[in-house]
C-alpha cells in the first residue's frame, strides 16, 4: 500500500473501532460478534482470544490495528501462522484430529451446510491424513504451509470477515469506457429487438403524422388528438397480438424468429402498454383543451362536453366522451396493477382481474371510435379462435394430478396424467388450472419432464405466492377420503412392487461379496434393473440417489425402458390421488433455441432449474441415441454427429441455490444424468454440470479454509459430493461469471448460447458478460 493508502486506511479502521466499541474505548466479546457478522461464536471467540494480546478481555484500537495489520499487510507466512493459531485450540503448537473436527463442525455452521456425524468423520480424516506427513498423529505448522501449498488459489486472498468489513471500499479507478448501449457487443446481441423497436417508431411516427394531416381542418389540439388516437388503434390492436400464444409458438418454428424477437413478446407487451398508457393521457389532455376552445363558441359547457352525450360527439349517439372517460380509468387501472410490485408482492389475483378488463376496453374502443373494428377485426378472430381452442383443449382433456410429491424448500412436485393428444417441446410451458385450489385462476408453470416421456406431464412449483402456497398445504394436510381415493389400491400395488423387488434383492450378491437388505436397497434394484446396469449400489455401498427424496430412471423410449419415478415411502410427503386440473398449452419459450445452437449454457437460479429439467433430460435422451459401444470392451463414446433435430456439441448447466435443501428436490435427476455419461469420450464430456451454494464461504474464508480443502480431497477420494452427492463438486459463493465465459470462450465448441432462469437482478449480470464475450442471451419469459 501506498502512504495514501495506509492514511486512509488508518482512518477509515479508527472510525469503524469507534462505532462499535461505544463510550469505553474497547471492544468486549458481545461487541465482536456482533461486529463480525458470524453465525458459529467459535470462530469469533478463537479470532477475539488472538487479537486480545494482552489477555485483558477486551480489544484496544492498538491491539486491533496490529492484528489487522498483519491480516490485511502481511506476508503469507504471517496469514498461515494466524490460521494454525486460529485451528490449534489448545495452543499446544499443533493440530491434532479432535481439534481439527472441533474446526470442521464449526465451518460446516458457519457455510450452513448440514451433514450427518459419520461424514462429518470423513471429512476430518480425509484432511487429516493429507496433511500428517510424517504420520505422527498431529499437524504441525509446517505441515499446514505445505498441505496449503496444494491449493494456490486459498491464499490469492486469505482474509476473515473483520479485516475484510473493516478495509475501506476501494476507490474506482476504472477507465472510462463507452456507454454499454453504444458498444458493438450490444446491438449484436440485441439486435432483433432493437430492429423490431425502429420499425414500431417509425411507423408509429407515420400513423401519428398521417392522422394528423388528414384532420389539419380541425385545428393544432384536434389534429394531436386525432394523432393519438390512430396510434390507439393500432396499439391496442397490436398489445392483443404480442399474447397470442399458440400464433406466436407456431411461428418459433418458421424464419420469422430470426428477424423478429418473438421470445421477447412479454417484454414488448409491457412496452406497448406503456405506449398505450401515454398516447391515452396525450389524447384524453389534447381533446379537453379542443372542448375548452369549442366551449367558447358554442352553446355547451365544458362539462357537458366531458361527461354527457349533449354535444353529440361520437358515432354512436355521442358516446365518445364518456366511453373515453371510462377507457381512460380502465387503462390506468390495468397498467397499476400490472406493476411488479402488485404481481410480486403476492397479489396476484389483482393483476389477473383487473386484466380481464380488456375484454371491456375492446368493446368500449368499438363504442368510441368509428374505426377501431377495423384494425381489431382479424387479430381478434385469430384471439377468439385461440380462446376456443384453448377451452375445448383444456375440458376436453380429462386430465388428473394422479400423484403428488412434497420436496424440500417448499416446492411441490405434481405428476399428471399426460393424454395421448398433448405434444410439447423441451422448456414449453402450460397454464394450470386445479379447481380444488381456486376454481377460476389459471397460472403457468414450465413442464419439468421431457417429450420423450408419454405416459405423464411433471410440473414442479416452488411455493412463492397466495396460489402456490394454498397448493403446497393443500397436499401437506393430513390424507382425506377425498383426496386419494384410491389409495389402498396404490398401496397395494406398490407394496407387492416393492416386495418383488426385495425378494430378487436378496437373492443378489454385488462384486464385492455383500448382501443388500433393506427396503432402500430394493427401491434402487427396482431403478437400477430397469436401467439394466449390471450392480445396484447396496446397504454395504451407498449410492448418492439413496439418500434423495425420490428416484428417477431414464426418460427413452425404443431402447430404453419407460421412465417412472419410485419412491419407498407413501405418506404425508408423497402421495397417489386423483384430482381433476385442466392445462392449457403448450406455448414455446426461448429455450426451443437450445437444440440449433452448438454450445448452450443452461444457468438456472433456485427454482429456475425447471424448463431445463425437461431440456437436460431431453438432450441426453437424443445423446444416448447417438452413443456408441464398442463390442470386444465397456468402452463407449458419442459420435459428434450433427442432425436436423440436435446440432448440440456441448451443454454446461449452472445451477445456484441459497442452501444446501434447494439442491435436494431435483438432485436425483441430475445423478442419473450423470451415470449417462462416460468417463471418458474423445472431446471430453458432453454434459458438465457446475453448482454453486452462495451461503456457503469462500475457500479464501479463513472460517472456511479447512472445510473446503477437505471436502475436495473426500470428492477426490469418494468420486463424489459430499453436499450433493454428484460426481461433480459444489463451489461456494457465486459464479465469477467473467471466468467463467472465458473458459467457455477457450473450449472452442461453436457459436455460444446462454439460456437463463431465474431473478431478473442476476439476469442482468449475465447477459452483461454475454455482450462483452459475444455470446448470445435468452432470458425465460412467460
Amino acid at each position: 500500500m501506498s502512504v495514501d493508502e495506509d492514511a486512509r486506511w488508518l482512518e477509515w479502521v479508527t472510525k469503524q473501532f469507534e462505532s462499535i466499541a461505544g463510550d469505553d474505548k474497547e471492544i468486549d466479546i458481545d461487541e465482536f460478534k456482533t461486529a463480525l457478522k458470524v453465525k458459529e461464536s467459535f470462530f469469533a471467540e478463537r479470532f477475539f482470544a488472538l487479537f486480545d494480546s494482552d489477555g485483558s478481555g477486551s480489544i484496544s484500537l492498538d491491539e486491533l490495528l496490529k492484528a489487522l495489520d498483519l491480516l490485511i499487510h502481511g506476508s503469507e507466512t504471517d496469514k498461515l501462522k494466524f490460521l494454525f493459531q486460529v485451528y490449534d485450540v489448545d495452543g499446544s503448537g499443533s493440530i491434532d484430529p479432535d481439534e481439527l473436527r472441533t474446526v470442521l463442525k464449526s465451518c460446516l455452521r458457519e457455510s450452513a451446510i448440514s451433514l450427518p456425524e459419520e461424514k462429518l468423520d470423513d471429512l476430518t480424516l480425509a484432511l487429516f491424513e493429507s496433511a500428517d506427513r510424517d504420520n505422527s498423529g498431529s499437524i504441525t505448522f509446517e505441515e499446514l504451509k505445505a498441505e496449503l501449498e496444494n491449493f494456490p488459489e486459498v491464499m490469492e486472498n486469505l482474509t476473515i470477515s473483520a479485516a475484510n468489513w473493516l478495509k475501506p471500499p476501494a476507490v474506482d479507478q476504472k477507465k472510462r469506457r463507452a456507454p454499454r448501449y453504444l458498444t458493438r457487443a450490444y446491438w449484436q446481441n440485441n439486435s432483433r429487438k432493437l430492429f423490431f423497436l425502429c420499425v414500431y417508431a417509425v411507423l408509429t411516427v407515420l400513423l401519428f403524422t398521417g392522422a394528423m394531416l388528414q384532420h389539419h381542418h380541425g385545428g393544432s389540439w384536434f389534429m394531436v388528438a386525432k394523432g393519438c388516437g390512430q396510434c390507439l388503434n393500432f396499439n391496442c390492436t397490436f398489445i392483443l397480438v404480442l399474447m397470442l400464444r399458440r400464433f406466436l409458438t407456431w411461428l418459433r418454428a418458421t424464419w420469422v424468429v430470426r428477424v423478429f424477437p418473438l421470445d421477447q413478446n412479454i417484454l414488448l407487451h409491457q412496452i406497448v402498454g406503456y405506449a398505450i398508457l401515454c398516447f391515452t393521457l396525450v389524447h384524453t389532455t389534447a381533446h379537453i383543451f379542443n372542448f375548452v376552445q369549442l366551449s367558447e363558441h358554442s352553446g355547451f359547457r365544458l362539462w357537458e362536453y366531458l361527461l354527457t352525450t349533449r354535444p353529440g360527439v361520437g358515432w354512436v349517439k355521442g358516446t365518445a366522451s364518456l366511453t373515453g372517460v371510462v377507457l381512460q380509468l380502465f387503462i390506468f387501472l390495468m397498467v397499476l396493477c400490472s406493476s411488479t410490485f402488485v404481481r410480486r408482492s403476492g397479489h396476484f389475483e389483482v393483476f389477473y382481474w383487473s386484466h380481464l378488463s380488456y375484454v371491456w376496453v375492446w368493446s368500449l374502443l368499438v363504442v368510441h371510435c368509428a374505426n377501431f373494428w377495423k384494425w381489431f377485426l382479424v387479430p381478434g378472430l385469430i384471439f377468439l379462435l385461440e380462446k376456443i381452442v384453448g377451452i375445448a383443449v383444456a375440458r376436453m382433456g380429462g386430465l388428473h394430478i394422479v400423484e403428488v410429491n412434497l420436496l424440500p424448500s417448499k416446492v411441490t412436485h405434481l405428476v399428471i396424467k399426460r393424454p395421448e393428444f398433448f405434444h410439447f417441446k423441451p422448456g414449453d410451458y402450460v397454464y394450470v388450472n386445479i379447481p380444488e385450489i381456486a376454481k377460476y385462476e389459471w397460472h403457468p408453470f414450465t413442464i419439468s419432464s421431457p417429450p420423450e416421456q408419454s405416459d405423464s406431464l411433471w410440473l414442479h412449483i416452488r411455493s412463492m405466492g397466495q396460489w402456490t402456497n394454498r397448493l403446497y398445504e393443500y397436499f401437506r394436510q393430513p390424507e382425506r377420503e377425498e383426496l386419494s381415493p384410491k389409495r389402498l389400491a396404490a398401496s397395494l400395488r406398490n407394496r407387492r412392487e416393492l416386495t418383488r423387488a426385495q425378494e430378487e434383492l436378496f437373492s443378489f450378491t454385488n462384486c464385492n461379496g455383500a448382501v443388500a437388505s433393506n427396503e432402500n436397497d430394493a427401491v434402487e434394484l427396482m431403478m437400477y434393473r430397469q436401467n439394466g446396469s449390471p450392480a445396484p449400489p447396496t446397504s454395504e455401498s451407498p449410492s448418492p440417489a439413496e439418500t434423495l427424496p425420490d428416484g428417477l430412471e431414464p426418460a427413452e423410449r425404443g431402447e430404453a425402458p419407460p421412465i417412472r419415478e419410485v419412491s419407498a415411502k407413501f405418506g404425508e410427503n408423497h402421495r397417489f390421488c386423483n384430482i381433476k386440473c385442466y392445462v392449457d398449452g403448450p406455448y414455446g419459450t426461448p429455450t426451443r433455441q437450445i437444440f440449433t445452437s452448438e454450445h448452450a449454457v443452461l444457468i438456472g437460479a433456485g427454482i429456475g432449474i425447471t424448463p431445463f429439467a425437461s431440456i437436460l433430460q431431453s438432450i441426453m435422451y437424443r445423446y444416448r441415441m447417438r452413443k456408441q459401444n464398442c463390442p470386444n470392451c465397456n468402452y463407449s463414446w458419442c459420435e459428434n454427429i450433427k442432425d436436423g433435430e440436435m446440432l448440440l456439441r456441448k451443454v454446461d448447466f449452472i445451477w445456484i441455490n441459497r442452501d444446501q435443501k434447494s439442491f435436494e428436490w431435483f438432485v436425483s435427476l441430475l445423478t442419473k444424468l450423470e451415470m449417462d455419461q462416460a468417463d471418458e469420450e474423445p472431446e471430453g464430456r458432453f454434459l458438465e454440470m457446475h453448482m454453486y451454494m452462495t451461503s456457503a464461504l469462500s475457500k479464501n474464508d479463513m472460517k472456511a479454509i479447512g472445510l473446503q480443502m477437505a471436502l475436495d480431497l473426500l470428492a477426490k477420494k469418494e468420486k463424489r459430493d459430499s453436499i450433493t452427492g454428484l460426481r461433480t463438486r459444489t463451489q461456494p459463493g457465486r459464479p465469477e461469471w467473467g471466468k467463467v465465459f472465458q473458459k467457455v470462450s477457450e473450449e472452442n465448441k461453436g457459436k455460444v448460447h446462454v439460456f437463463y432462469c431465474g431473478a431478473p437482478a442476476l439476469a442482468k449480470t449475465i447477459k452483461a458478460q454475454c455482450e462483452r464475450f459475444g455470446f448470445n442471451f435468452y432470458k425465460e419469459h412467460f
